[in-house]
């Protein structure tokens, strides 16, 4: 195949990647819907509002229950299929540019949707996620679609950006980033659902979200990943940056926007690990505070690059 063929390939496999997943999100939201009918998982573990520890029956038939178990085996298989053809297609858009394909918005964006359903698929098997299905899916429609309204056609990197520090900068951002999603959905639903739980009499405990754990497991959910991707987005904002910004800028570290607002997100989530670890913050407050952390990442993201002139303008 030709270079442009690649590219070709390339847009048709995305956009086919984008609606798959558009798919998957559907898929979850009819699993949310049949699950109106039922209560909560058999042997489910949750806490009631005075905090004892109770396990709920099911109160479905087995029609409502197969319904439900279908529609997120489907919106799992599509999840997967989109995954492995934006994979396709990112390695057919670094074959078209012959480089590694994360070098503009739009190639991030593609990239680092990849990232963020891999880890959503692995753990799935590992941790038993499915719950934050809709949540990751629809999130990584949108970012798909956004992409393509900032598309590049595949060709060379500017110069500042022939580096393999660029590799693994920006790698390990999009790591990092695939966990901060994960964590900040779990926050997200936790605080859902702890107020639930606090609010809701037993009698009335149907639907999707006593499908899912407690608040206590997802706030658990929220630590671990937000734990595992600190030192990986410190190792992004605070080290492989700086070395490539003396590569190419000639200085480690200058006060760029992009380097303002990735310091502030370490710190934010720096914030609320140390707040976990030493004053024993759960819940509501971590929550709150995973989500500011968040905040900060889309927006260094997002706002930074689309609003706010600086030496990384390049990465539009």
């Amino acid at each position: 195949m030709s270079l442009e063929q690649y590219a070709q390939f390339s847009n048709y496999a995305i956009a086919s990647a984008t609606v798959v997943l558009g798919l998957a999100f559907l898929a979850y939201l009819v699993q949310w819907a049949v699950a109106r009918k039922v209560a909560a998982e058999p042997g489910l573990v949750t806490a009631g509002a005075d905090g004892a520890v109770m396990t709920e029956e099911p109160a479905a038939d087995d029609e409502t229950e197969t319904r439900f178990t279908m529609a997120g085996s489907i919106g799992y298989s599509l999840t997967s299929l989109a995954a492995l053809v934006l994979l396709a297609g990112l390695v057919t858009r670094g074959l078209a540019a012959e480089r590694v394909p994360w070098g503009n918005m739009y190639e991030f964006g593609c990239a680092a949707v990849m990232c963020a359903l891999i880890a959503y698929l692995v753990l799935v098997k590992v941790w038993d996620i499915d719950w934050v299905g809709s949540i990751i899916t629809g999130v990584g429609t949108v970012v798909l679609g956004a992409s393509m309204l900032v598309y590049v056609p595949a060709g060379p990197l500017v110069p500042a950006l022939h580096s393999y520090w660029l590799v693994m900068h920006v790698l390990a951002a999009m790591i990092a980033g695939s966990a901060f999603v994960i964590g900040a959905a779990a926050s997200a639903l936790f605080l859902v659902k702890s107020r639930a739980e606090k609010r809701t009499p037993e009698d009335a405990r149907t639907g999707m979200l006593w499908r899912m754990p407690s608040a206590a497991r997802m706030d658990q959910l929220a630590y671990r990943v937000n734990a595992f991707a600190f030192p990986v987005w410190t190792f992004a904002a605070l080290i492989s940056g700086p070395i490539w910004a003396q590569y190419a800028w000639g200085r480690y570290w200058g006060w760029d926007p992009k380097e303002v607002w990735a310091f502030i997100t370490w710190v934010v989530y720096a914030g609320y690990l140390h707040a976990r670890a030493t004053a024993g913050w759960k819940g509501k407050a971590a929550a709150i505070l995973c989500l500011v952390g968040f905040a900060t990442f889309v927006f260094n993201f997002v706002g930074v690059n689309l609003f706010v002139p600086g030496l990384h303008s390049y990465a539009k």
